[in-house]
């Protein structure tokens, strides 16, 4: 690995940023497509169903924590693009930046869903009216690693680095 002199850059690709910036868009992509357009679940829907306005509310407590939790990683994201940008870090180009992008957030995909729809079962990825499992298995098969799949292939360690 070559460091940043007066005249050179690193050749070290940056990839950090775009994973971390993929995991906060990612939940945000699963909060505002699932929690509030489809309103298929809430973050704890499987344990408090939504039918009161009490547990309505209760609910949408916590999805705002949700969201601010992938707020936070989409900032992390951001000052890790800016950090490496000034320390000379060598940015990606747009396809293997998208493919950080969609590996974060397969990574936030299979590892909300394992944790919140099978082990914690807060709940599931249709939740109302009803569950309906093969959700859960498919968002965890074509959202999680296909995902993962695809962004390793276009942005993992491997790609080419491209010149700009």
């Amino acid at each position: 690995m070559e460091y940043r002199s007066a005249t050179r850059m690193q050749t070290t690709r940056s990839i950090s940023p775009g994973v971390m910036l993929g995991l906060g868009i990612g939940g945000f992509i699963d909060g505002i497509a699932l929690h509030q357009i489809a309103q298929w679940h809430n973050m704890g829907s499987a344990k408090v169903p939504p039918i009161t306005m009490e547990a309505m509310q209760q609910n949408m407590a916590w999805d705002g924590w949700f969201h601010v939790t992938t707020l936070v990683l989409t900032i992390i994201g951001i000052y890790l693009l800016l950090s490496h940008g000034r320390a000379g870090r060598r940015l990606p180009d747009a396809g293997s930046f998208t493919g950080q992008l969609l590996l974060g957030w397969g990574a936030f995909n299979l590892v909300e869903g394992i944790i919140d729809h099978h082990v914690l079962e807060i709940h599931h990825v249709r939740d109302l009216p009803m569950h309906v499992p093969l959700y859960d298995w498919l968002f965890l098969g074509v959202g999680g690693v296909g995902l993962l799949l695809i962004g390793w292939w276009l942005g993992g360690p491997d790609a080419k680095i491209r010149q700009a």
